[in-house]
Formats: structure tokens, C-alpha cells, sequence
């Protein structure tokens, strides 16, 4: 056993310290960027955040908003060939991604694998693959990406999650594009009330970014994001994507279940999670995820909106005039409490 000493912080523990700029307007920030993803070679351009593929959050209706803005959606793994030939019309596969699990290590006619493999056939021109576990510290994880890697050289893949630099390099060796950063930071998940893992977002983002950037990858910050300064601290601390999930719940477009006029959002394993998706514990496995009720938010549009508005103001206030040149740009000071709360927090 050992400790270490040093102090991890989270989005809560910091603020962004302002500096002078010759911004003019938040107009004059500029938030697409342009990837050149290390593994498949490819380039994609738009704003680097990203719906979950989470019940309520990633799905077509969902998509079909981001992508006017020109955002990525992460289509949730359980939607069939039948539900993307029904609904997928009208949405611009530039900006979304399929997704599977890694059953398939275990049995190749998985249905999440064959559903991911039928989808990239009738849609070709999706351009990503996310493959989505709760812990990618298994050593199966890493062959599994790279037989991925192998059956599709010319996909940029998503992997995770994991929160260590060490990690992080591993699956970017093994054929990852983008490594998927966060373990228990969510909303809806109690893997560290379960488990005891984790590492604090903010310290993990930086960590695992510094690790990708040395061999030319890339990391998405996933969950812990619960304001819009939260995504701006995320690109703060180098992570080049950031991944939304309870943030873009309870809309119109989130599709949820709605049970006595409020709007479900659930962990996907919890037990909700698992009793609507087939899952078994099969004495082994605890549930990691709880199940809240939303009041019906309206067009997710007025979301997206605000979260895009907080980067803009945030960038004009530390001098960043394109989301790539934050980290450069930013200083963070560690706080006890960043916020006045006499009358709540938003």
C-alpha cells in the first residue's frame, strides 16, 4: 500500500485566474478545431464536444441538434439496425459516432458488435467507433482495441474509460485515437460510492492529456461537468474533447421515460440500466449507477447555447481566441469555495 501525497483537484476546486487580452468580443473566439487523429490518419472539423451514449442523452433526435452546431453525438449502443434505418434520416454522419461494448471478446455474434458492424456497413461515412466499458483496465480491453484497429484501419476509435496517464498511453498504442477520461465523475454514477476508484477530473484531465499529447493522441473528459465553466475548465486543463451526459439530459431531445411527469436519467449500470437492457449480475456484480427524475428542460437548443457561451466568455477572459490554445493560456487558482451561494448555486 501507498499514498500519494500530492493534492488531486477537481472542476470544483479551481477557477480560471484572468488575464489581460486583445479580444474584442466573444465573437472573435473561434470554438471548431481541425483533428489529425494519429492512428486512422483522418481529419475531422467541428466543435470538440461530444453527447454520452448514454440512455437520454445519445440518441438520434439528439444528434440531429448537435450537429447544427456542428458537435458530436455518441449514438447509445443499444439502438438496433431497425431503430438507425427508422430514425436515422436527416442526421449528418460527419458528426456522429456508433458504439459498442466488448462482449464480443467473449462471443462474436454480440449483439452491440453485429448491430456496430451492420451500422458502419449501411452508413459508411460514419467516421468514429467508440468502444465504451466501465473500467479499460483489463488487459482483454487493449486487445480488443486493437482488433478493432485491425477490422477497421481508416476509423478514428474512441476507448475507455480510464483516468491514468499509463493508460491512457496503452490504448493509444494499441490503436485508440481518442482515450475516454473519467472514472466515476458522473452524474448518475456511484463507482466511487461502490468501489473506492477514481481519481479527481480535473488532476486526471491533465494527466492523461499530457500523457496523449506525447505520442500524438488525443482524450476525451468524460462526466463531472455540471456548468458550463466546467467544460471550459476541462479544455483549460488539455483535454481536447469534452463528453456531456447529465448536462444534455431531461430535454426534448433526450427520448427519456417519462413516469409521473418527470424525465428518467439513469446510470448505464444501474439497475435500471440493467433490467431494461438484459444485463445479469450473476452474483458478481453490483449495480454503479442510480436513477433520477428530471423536471422536462425544453429544446436542448437553449442548453447548447449557454454551454457554448460560457467557452466563448471564458476564452475572452484569459486571452484564448481558439479552444486549442486554452491550456496555453490558462492559469488556474485553487479555491476553498468558488461561488456565492446565499440564494443556491445557479
Amino acid at each position: 500500500m501507498r499514498i500519494e501525497e500530492d493534492i488531486k483537484l477537481d472542476y470544483k476546486d479551481v477557477l480560471f485566474k484572468p488575464k489581460r487580452s486583445k479580444l474584442e468580443s466573444r465573437r472573435d473566439v473561434r470554438l471548431e478545431r481541425t483533428f489529425k487523429f494519429h492512428n486512422s490518419g483522418q481529419e475531422w472539423e467541428g466543435v470538440p464536444i461530444m453527447a454520452s451514449n448514454m440512455d437520454g442523452v445519445g440518441t438520434f433526435s439528439m444528434a440531429k441538434v448537435l450537429q447544427k452546431h456542428k458537435m458530436l453525438t455518441v449514438m447509445r449502443k443499444h439502438y438496433t439496425v431497425d431503430d438507425w434505418q427508422k430514425h436515422a434520416k436527416g442526421v449528418q454522419m460527419k458528426y456522429v459516432s456508433v458504439c459498442t461494448g466488448t462482449s464480443a471478446i467473449w462471443n462474436e455474434d454480440a449483439v452491440d458488435y453485429q448491430t456496430m458492424k451492420a451500422v458502419l456497413a449501411m452508413y459508411p461515412d460514419i467516421p468514429f467507433i467508440t468502444v465504451d466499458v466501465a473500467n479499460a483496465y483489463h488487459e482483454n480491453f487493449g486487445h480488443f482495441i486493437a482488433k478493432i484497429r485491425d477490422q477497421y484501419p481508416d476509423k478514428t476509435i474512441i476507448a475507455g474509460n480510464v483516468i491514468t496517464g499509463e493508460m491512457t498511453e496503452e490504448l493509444i498504442i494499441r490503436g485508440a485515437d481518442i482515450v475516454k477520461c473519467g472514472i466515476g465523475p458522473g452524474s448518475v454514477c456511484t463507482t466511487r460510492l461502490m468501489t473506492g476508484v477514481g481519481v479527481p477530473q480535473l488532476s486526471g484531465i491533465i494527466e492523461c492529456a499530457d500523457a496523449a499529447n506525447g505520442i500524438g493522441g488525443h482524450i476525451v473528459a468524460d462526466g463531472g461537468c455540471v456548468y458550463p465553466g466546467d467544460v471550459a475548465k476541462a479544455f483549460g486543463a488539455g483535454a481536447h474533447f469534452v463528453m456531456l451526459g447529465g448536462m444534455l439530459a431531461g430535454y426534448n431531445e433526450s427520448d427519456g421515460q417519462v413516469v409521473d411527469g418527470k424525465i428518467q436519467f439513469y446510470g448505464m449500470s444501474s439497475d435500471a440500466a440493467m433490467v431494461k437492457h438484459g444485463s445479469r449480475k450473476d452474483g458478481y456484480r453490483g449495480a454503479e449507477g442510480k436513477v433520477v427524475s428530471l423536471d422536462h428542460r425544453g429544446p436542448v437548443d437553449l442548453a447548447i447555447t449557454e454551454i457554448l457561451g460560457g467557452v466563448r466568455s471564458a476564452c475572452t477572459y484569459i486571452g484564448a481566441r481558439r479552444i486549442k490554445d486554452m491550456p496555453k493560456c490558462t492559469t488556474f487558482v485553487r479555491c476553498l469555495n468558488n461561488v456565492n451561494t446565499v440564494f443556491g448555486n445557479s
